[in-house]
């Protein structure tokens, strides 16, 4: 039935030949990086977690108005202190010495130093998944690794 719904409102050229489509990036056609990304974000659709989730019972105010401003990009990372004019373009090198570009990505999940800490966390828990490339996909994949039993989700969302 969804098929048969889906398909009521085709209408077949003689004219024109089939062609392939893929909807989510019509312009530049099918990538495998496009199906990851929105894979990862698949959940996104059906409810906000962002707007709720660092607002955990168990997680002290501070800890979540961290959390809240990290999921937004609002940490005061060298490239957002650029940005707004607070420092120059010269001083956005990592602050750990790394040689790379400070921004929240590259902090939290790509950082040789800081980048680290979540590998252990996610091994030391039992974690296993892919590695993101953004904050938000990686905090996306980590609360919806759990599925959907309660007690497990609690947890990562505490975490």
């Amino acid at each position: 039935m969804e098929i048969r719904n889906l398909l009521t409102n085709i209408i077949l050229q003689d004219t024109q030949s089939d062609v392939w489509l893929w909807r989510p990036n019509i312009g530049d056609g099918y990538s495998v990086r496009d199906v990851y990304q929105m894979l990862m974000r698949q959940e996104m659709h059906n409810h906000d977690v962002v707007s709720d989730a660092p607002w955990h019972k168990s997680v002290p105010l501070k800890v979540s108005i961290c959390v809240w401003r990290l999921l937004r990009n609002r940490w005061p990372t060298k490239d957002n202190l650029v940005r707004r004019g607070v420092i120059s373009h010269d001083s956005q090198l990592c602050v750990t010495g790394c040689g790379q570009n400070e921004t929240i990505d590259h902090l939290i999940i790509h950082c040789p130093i800081f980048g680290d800490l979540w590998q252990q966390i996610k091994t030391w828990i039992g974690v296993f998944s892919v590695d993101p490339r953004q904050v938000l996909d990686h905090y996306y994949q980590f609360v919806f690794s759990s599925g959907t039993y309660a007690p497990r989700r609690s947890f990562l969302h505490l975490v």
